[in-house]
């Protein structure tokens, strides 16, 4: 794992120096017209800006799931941008061409470093015994099984096992293990893979001090709200008329209101009001609450146009201000759905710590949930986000969230 680390250091360090002598050779070539006082300034600017586009990547790379590449560009131009702004802002003189030709630059090289690491599967040994019997299962990963201890340790990543069984405490396999981390090869306990190459959080035995390791960080949770507030009102100019524009369509295209307005269970159990767009006929719901299904004869037309882009969500930005919701969180449920999930799903309850979200870790990584098994799965991952709760998750979850606007992956 060191020696991973130490290679893609080394990748990034090599890339910096070819990005920073691409652009000099651009910069020869017009003339070399940069003075000296400028020259370094930007040298220092774009050195900071490609340092902290990497440790964002890394940051991101780290959150289970394939992410792709396409994020690597917006990061990269994000953190430029800022870094630009900052010493525009510190009246501090540096060239436009320069920094540009070095975003674009260190762009492309970030972007195909990436893809090729992102085509190699990571590859796990494990020790089959207890909660590890069947973690050949688990995605993500390419698995090689160890029957007995070995003289000499599999090339692999990491070898991974149930610490906790019982039947690992033969002394073959414990000189194994410490003869394994003698030699820097990590040794991971089967639930912390599992986390980390899924994104959920199994709930079937919390103990807890696991419960304890899901309360949130305060800090960012104060954060959280401040950076909510500024996001939507600097976006307001864009939002505006895109919600102006989906209140005058669905008004054409069906009677009824333009808005739809629910109860929801929201932080700490407490109901509050959800504003939508009214995608469904006035009457989808005489038979009470039911799920929404593939291709559901209650969507009116435009009301399934709006739900695959996610318009109809944008009356929630509304919620968000009033406090009731943020950005990024657990999708919240009616209180029906709530009292049943309750009886059926263990700890279910707990996913209400966190504000109720427009966007979520299960809804990026899963999709829409239909039935109570299905839902097992969705607070699992509502369980990784709320132990794992910090602003680089929320940024992976926003960039994916663009691409399921993009794409409309689990719209119903």
């Amino acid at each position: 794992m060191n020696a991973l680390k130490f290679r893609n250091l080394f990748y990034y360090v090599i890339g910096f120096f070819l990005t920073l002598f691409i652009v000099f050779l651009y910069e020869y070539a017009k003339g070399y017209s940069i003075n000296p006082y400028k020259l370094n300034n930007s040298i220092i600017m774009v050195s900071l800006a490609y340092i902290f586009s990497v440790i964002a990547i890394e940051k991101l790379n780290h959150f289970p799931g394939h992410h792709g590449v396409l994020h690597i560009p917006a990061v990269v131009f994000i953190v430029y941008g800022l870094c630009f702004g900052a010493t525009a802002l510190s009246f501090t003189s540096v060239s436009i061409s320069f920094t540009l030709i070095h975003a674009i630059v260190s762009v492309l090289f970030l972007f195909f470093t990436s893809y090729a690491h992102s085509k190699r599967t990571i590859q796990l040994a494990y020790i089959p015994v207890g909660n590890a019997k069947h973690a050949a299962e688990i995605p993500n990963a390419k698995w090689i099984q160890l029957q007995q201890p070995e003289e000499t340790l599999p090339a692999v990543r990491a070898i991974v096992t149930d610490l906790h069984s019982p039947d690992l405490t033969d002394d073959e396999w414990q000189k194994f293990l410490a003869y394994a981390t003698l030699h820097h090869m990590p040794v991971y306990n089967i639930r912390q893979v599992e986390e980390s190459l899924t994104g959920r959080s199994k709930i079937y035995h919390m103990y807890e001090n696991n419960l304890g390791s899901l309360l949130p960080s305060g800090l960012y949770v104060m954060t959280k709200r401040i950076l909510d507030t500024i996001v939507i009102l600097a976006t307001l100019p864009l939002s505006l008329p895109l919600m102006m524009g989906t209140a005058i369509a669905v008004r054409l295209d069906s009677k009824g209101p333009v808005l739809f307005t629910q109860k929801r269970v929201g932080q700490g159990g407490k109901e509050f009001t959800i504003y939508k767009f009214r995608s469904m006929r006035l009457d989808s719901e005489e038979s009470g609450a039911q799920f929404a299904q593939q291709q559901d004869s209650r969507v009116t037309k435009v009301g399934r146009f709006i739900r695959k882009v996610r318009l109809d969500e944008l009356p929630q930005l509304f919620n968000v201000l009033k406090g009731d919701m943020s950005l990024i969180g657990p999708r919240p449920e009616q209180k029906v759905f709530v009292e049943q999930f309750e009886k059926q799903v263990p700890f279910y309850n707990y996913r209400h710590i966190v504000k109720p979200g427009i966007s979520g870790w299960a809804q990026v990584m899963q999709g829409y949930a239909a039935n109570t098994e299905e839902t097992q799965v969705k607070v699992e991952h509502d369980f990784y986000y709320i132990k794992y709760f910090s602003f680089t998750l929320d940024c992976i979850i926003v960039l994916k969230t663009l691409k399921i606007i993009l794409t409309g992956y689990g719209a119903r």
